[in-house]
């Protein structure tokens, strides 16, 4: 007798029966062993299954190669705890051993996916999953699921999750389902404007790297100006952790198993990357290896004692980088707040009056000893394709399914994943317009200026030459977007100094709008996005012009209301009635800021700062003795930093009529800038008294993935277009520079080349 199952009695015991079954009890006609019937008369057997409590973590590998590797989808921690549960409940212990679970996951993921769930399964995500598991329950026997009850192309799997219309909403607002997007999209606006979007800083979704999922996740706490100390500290580490993580996915710190023996540690070796891997140590580790070589990825920082020291997430060391070889040479800044690669070796001091230095044996705090240091490098750069997972591309234009954060929406409007291949076919349509209305194709092209102080009456007048320079030209040759970036003023005026303050910054406003007034087919068929500096309102009231706190809000609208009010008078002067071109307006953004054509495709970040000022005064003086220290262990990270990874930027479209040996310095100068923001991954690598920043709106200056354009306006650094791991960055330098000369510089940038050119003009 089976011990899991119970006996069952027929409904009436026959004596004398063509196959009499030996009772042990007659007289309540309990058999000896399972009643056997004819197959003829036997209605279908269902086999009991004995429940058992599983562990998530027991069923994660399952689920993993089941979700993941087969389908595609990541699971929740929450939704594979309820498969865990439904999988106990029905198949028992054969979950394992008999293959129960894994078809069972199997079927409900094709209904997942059918029901238009997204990417992650968890409940309330495009389908749910509490209602499927309901649904399947019914359909399961043994453990198994039957076949024919769930049927792929049965009308009640599309109807499995209650809210459907809920998660079709939801699903196609985040992409989440590609289908045939001709039906939806041909009753679409085709005028590329209609698929522009200025975002601001604190619209941004407020996201955080979570280390033990892999993934990124919304805050849901709601942002404050005052939040727990403890923000703060969570500000850095999310910058260390997705400097960290991106570091780990580069091939030099990737182990390769295929190798045997140590590769010679040449600068001419072009495969070094895939023969050597380097490992990185974390410094309380150091504690008790002293005179051993380490390579460490840690925060710059200045302790208390007023020493440099190095900072990660275990502890912290006291840094000597006086025979110390930036890599490259005079390529990067370093300055404290920024996270950087240290290779060298570590000396541990004797112990004085039975304690380590610092009072702290290791973790959490200052080990003893210092860390010599030989190499110092910034963190290898990634490129935005690697970060999306979007690197290799099928012939189809469809994207792989390969790794990366292709389905994290960063800005709020799609992810590249969801909405990419869809608005690359929008954008398609747009740029190939209708021949009967167009002679030529649309051309997206953008006019950055910066720093135009119109406090200043020779700015007015460069900007009437730029606009009747834009205003001659045909339609399809003018700019679609003007971007006008701060300081308006050349000195802080509002910071109760007792002058007229407000009323005098909103003159300068008014002044510019009747030059805006001028040009009434710019203000029709364009749209002007402003972005603060530090010297407008309100921060400026109580920072004086100094570094105020980022991100900032746009300019209050008590001073745009007469540019506001020159745009509605050019817009009602055109009949719109036969032409589907949106209105032209003005768009007041904060600083940072973002532009985006056609959803992920065009990702434009702006920033306002003298950032490089700020760099030279901040920035740690490195002199390497050149006839010290291990020259190996400097090819070795040099061509894993360098050589591997980080291409050289490329200096692109200087300023007309300029010498390639007078731009060299220039040139040098902005390849040192450009790298270092890129690869520290971040608008602002200073500490907090240097250049505050908010702490709940920490992620909006971020750099991760790259974007497509980086407008880096930048008054005390000279005019450059440049491209470095595929991020086009610009700088406008000042709108009138000086000079005895009365010249007007600006940057002209095509969007669908992500080129830029910069422009300059006598006026």
């Amino acid at each position: 007798m089976d011990p899991t199952s119970t006996p069952r009695h027929p409904d009436r015991f026959r004596l004398g029966a063509a196959d009499p079954i030996p009772s042990s009890s007659p007289a309540f006609g309990t058999p000896a062993r399972p009643f056997r019937m004819q197959k003829t008369h036997a209605p279908p057997t269902k086999t009991s299954i004995l429940p058992i409590l599983l562990p998530s973590s027991t069923l994660r590998p399952v689920a993993f190669r089941t979700f993941t590797r087969k389908h595609n989808l990541t699971i929740s921690s929450s939704a594979l705890q309820t498969l865990a549960v439904f999988v106990g409940k029905n198949c028992g212990s054969g979950w394992r051993e008999e293959g129960l679970a894994e078809r069972v996951l199997d079927e409900v993921a094709k209904i997942w996916k059918r029901a238009g769930g997204s990417v992650i399964v968890e409940e309330g995500k495009g389908a749910s999953l509490k209602t499927i598991l309901q649904t399947l329950e019914g359909s399961m026997s043994g453990g198994r699921v039957v076949t024919g009850k769930v049927h792929p192309q049965d009308g009640s799997a599309r109807s499995l999750s209650g809210g459907l219309d809920a998660g079709r909403t939801e699903s196609n607002t985040e992409g989440t389902r590609s289908g045939d997007p001709d039906e939806d999209d041909s009753k679409l606006s085709l005028h590329p404007r209609h698929w522009f979007k200025a975002i601001d800083a604190f619209d941004l979704p407020r996201l955080t790297y979570n280390v033990d999922k892999k993934y990124f996740e919304a805050i849901k706490s709601k942002p404050t100006l005052f939040p727990s100390p403890s923000h703060k500290t969570a500000l850095f580490r999310d910058r260390y952790n997705l400097v960290y993580q991106r570091l780990l996915r580069n091939e030099t710190f990737q182990s390769s198993l295929g190798v045997i023996g140590v590769p010679s540690l040449q600068r001419s070796s072009s495969n070094l990357a895939t023969q050597q891997s380097y490992k990185l140590t974390p410094i309380a580790n150091l504690l008790g290896r002293s005179g051993s070589s380490h390579l460490l990825l840690g925060l710059l920082s200045i302790s208390p004692t007023g020493d440099l020291s190095l900072i990660d997430l275990t502890g912290s060391v006291a840094l000597d980088l006086s025979h110390a070889r930036m890599i490259p040479e005079d390529g990067a800044w370093f300055a404290p707040g920024m996270i950087v690669l240290v290779d060298g070796i570590y000396e541990e001091e004797e112990m004085v009056q039975g304690s380590v230095l610092g009072g702290n044996s290791g973790v959490g705090g200052t080990i003893g000893g210092h860390f010599v240091g030989v190499s110092i490098c910034g963190p290898p750069c990634e490129r935005r394709d690697i970060s999306l997972g979007t690197n290799s591309r099928q012939g189809s234009g469809e994207l792989s399914s390969s790794g990366g954060f292709g389905w994290v929406d960063f800005l709020g409007i799609g992810s590249e994943r969801a909405q990419g291949a869809r608005m690359r076919r929008i954008q398609e349509k747009c740029l190939r317009g209708e021949p009967e209305v167009m002679e030529a194709p649309p051309r997206l092209k953008m006019a950055v200026m910066s720093e135009i102080n119109l406090d200043n009456m020779r700015a007015l007048d460069a900007l009437r030459k730029v606009f009747s320079t834009y205003n001659d030209l045909a339609l399809v040759d003018r700019p679609q977007t003007f971007v006008l970036i701060g300081n308006f003023v050349q000195k802080a005026i509002i910071n109760g100094g007792g002058r007229a303050g407000s009323i005098e910054y909103k003159e300068h406003f008014d002044s510019l709008a009747v030059v805006l007034s001028e040009f009434p087919a710019l203000l029709q068929h364009s749209t002007f996005v402003f972005v603060p500096g530090d010297n407008d309102p309100w921060a400026s009231a109580f920072s004086a012009g100094a570094a105020s706190t980022i991100p900032r809000q746009p300019i209050p609208e008590l001073f745009t209301s007469r540019i506001k009010r020159a745009f509605a008078t050019a817009n009602s002067e055109l009949d719109r009635s036969q032409i589907s071109e949106p209105m032209g307006e003005a768009l007041w953004t904060s600083n940072p800021a973002r532009l985006s054509w056609f959803g992920p495709v065009h990702d434009i970040a702006i920033f306002r700062d003298d950032i490089s000022s700020r760099m030279r005064r901040t920035a740690i003086n490195v002199q390497a003795d050149n006839d010290n220290g291990d020259a190996t262990m400097h090819e070795t990270l040099e061509d894993a930093t360098s050589a591997a990874v980080s291409r050289a930027p490329e200096l692109a479209n200087q300023a007309n009529g300029a010498k390639s040996d007078a731009m060299a310095p220039a040139a040098s100068a902005a390849r040192k800038l450009v790298k270092t923001v890129l690869d520290q991954g971040t608008l602002s690598p200073f500490p907090l008294p240097i250049r505050p920043v908010l702490w709940d709106h920490a992620s909006a200056v971020q750099l991760y993935p790259l974007p497509t354009a980086l407008i880096l306006a930048d008054s005390d650094a000279a005019p450059f277009c440049m491209t470095y791991e595929g991020c086009h960055v610009m700088n406008p330098g000042r709108f009138l520079p000086d000079g005895a000369v009365p010249t007007v510089r600006w940057i002209e940038y095509d969007v669908l080349r992500s080129r830029g050119k910069v422009k300059e003009e006598r006026y």
